[in-house]
């Protein structure tokens, strides 16, 4: 999903103008997330550094079915759009289908 005329205002990052990069919430890197991809079931997102540009996000959903683990995160890299080449420095990706969550919590 990226930026345009039909991406809600919520959705949108702005630059801060203090830097090429800026910084972004936790909150919309999810936001962005939920809404790009779809049967999200569970999403996750840890800020690394205390910065907003180095996140680990935890993604469960049933669109990774039948998905190797490279076209997961490619789903999410796109969710995420322009913010991957702005404000994202860093991400640090575990995605699951829903049964992959459900037997890796059971284990622990």
């Amino acid at each position: 999903m990226n930026s345009g005329p039909d991406t809600p205002a919520e959705l949108t990052w702005r630059p801060s103008g203090r830097s090429d990069r800026g910084m972004i919430a936790p909150e919309l890197v999810e936001a962005r997330i939920r809404a790009g991809i779809d049967a999200v079931s569970y999403v996750h997102i840890k800020d690394l550094t205390g910065t907003q540009d180095h996140f680990e996000a935890t993604v469960v959903s049933g669109a990774f079915e039948g998905k190797t683990k490279i076209e997961q995160h490619q789903l999410v890299y796109s969710a995420l759009g322009e913010l991957m080449a702005g404000p994202v420095h860093a991400l640090a990706l575990n995605t699951y289908t829903p049964d992959g969550w459900a037997s890796r919590k059971d284990e622990g």
